[in-house]
């Protein structure tokens, strides 16, 4: 779940809509774009269905868009500042291979650079099926947890309460006995391709907020963080219909920066694509305690 990424830190290396049907998801991938001007690849508008904070747009999703455009099969994504829904967006190349947006008036709003491949090595084992249904039910049932900094649930399209078809449904919760957080799920039709995969954006899109959820419930992650970065290598296509298990884990914390793993497995434990995360947290403000 993306909002602006620019609290002050640099990076050093956002949450997330999709319309009714397997029409509505194709005509999405063509939202608002229109005709580019010089030195512009696409203009393109994130349609609100797709946000993560309120007005905010998801930013997996506008990784997985912005790492399409990068000549690379690892690439990292550095988010600038927060990127709006229903509004006109650059998509620009740079050199080297990697892929930038701006908005209209030219401020930069996230880039895109190839990276090293994430070590495979670095991803501890995924959880059985029935570990990571487990795991769903309990987010489902128990009562939800926001990741809004007042702690209230947003309408993420990555993770928010939404119905098959209508958003990605990362519902993770902990693992029993694991600094691990999992989710089982399928992919719905509406966001394949003519191919019945799932999009390549939308698979970048599925690892975002697992990361946050990891964050929160096997480290020390305070609601209100946004993604600063999210780094990512696809390594096998996910078939809209079939079951895929994705968990995440903390690695790293300071001051204010929590990094997270995060992986997606086909239920039979196919590795299907690796990413990491870094999150920021809002500052805390002065005279205010816990």
């Amino acid at each position: 779940m993306s909002d602006d990424a620019s609290t002050d830190v640099k990076p050093d290396g956002q949450a997330g809509g999709q319309a009714e049907g397997q029409a509505g998801g194709q005509a999405e991938a063509q939202a608002g774009v229109r005709a580019a001007p010089e030195g512009v690849l696409d203009v393109l508008t994130v349609p609100t269905s797709h946000q993560g904070y309120p007005g905010v747009a998801f930013g997996g999703y506008v990784a997985g868009v912005l790492a399409g455009r990068a000549a690379a099969r690892t690439v990292r994504v550095d988010f600038r500042a927060a990127t709006p829904v229903d509004a006109p967006l650059l998509l620009g190349g740079l050199a080297g291979g990697g892929a930038r947006l701006t908005d209209e008036k030219g401020a930069v709003l996230a880039t895109a650079t190839p990276a090293p491949d994430l070590p495979l090595s670095g991803a501890p084992d995924a959880p059985s099926w029935e570990q990571a249904a487990a795991a769903t039910e309990a987010f489902r049932t128990t009562g939800l947890t926001g990741l809004a900094e007042d702690g209230t649930v947003v309408d993420c399209f990555g993770c928010g309460p939404r119905p098959p078809g209508r958003g990605l449904r990362q519902h993770c919760m902990p693992v029993p006995g694991r600094d691990v957080v999992a989710t089982a799920w399928t992919a719905h039709p509406a966001f394949a391709d003519a191919r019945g995969l799932l999009r390549e954006e939308l698979l970048w899109a599925v690892l975002d907020c697992p990361t946050a959820w990891a964050g929160v419930h096997a480290g020390s992650l305070r609601p209100g963080a946004v993604t600063a970065s999210l780094t990512a290598t696809l390594l096998r296509p996910v078939a809209a219909g079939e079951e895929h298990i994705t968990h995440a884990w903390p690695i790293s914390t300071a001051g204010r920066k929590h990094t997270m793993g995060v992986a997606v497995s086909t239920a039979g434990g196919q590795l299907c694509a690796l990413g990491e995360a870094l999150w920021i947290e809002p500052r805390e403000e002065r005279g205010r305690r816990g």
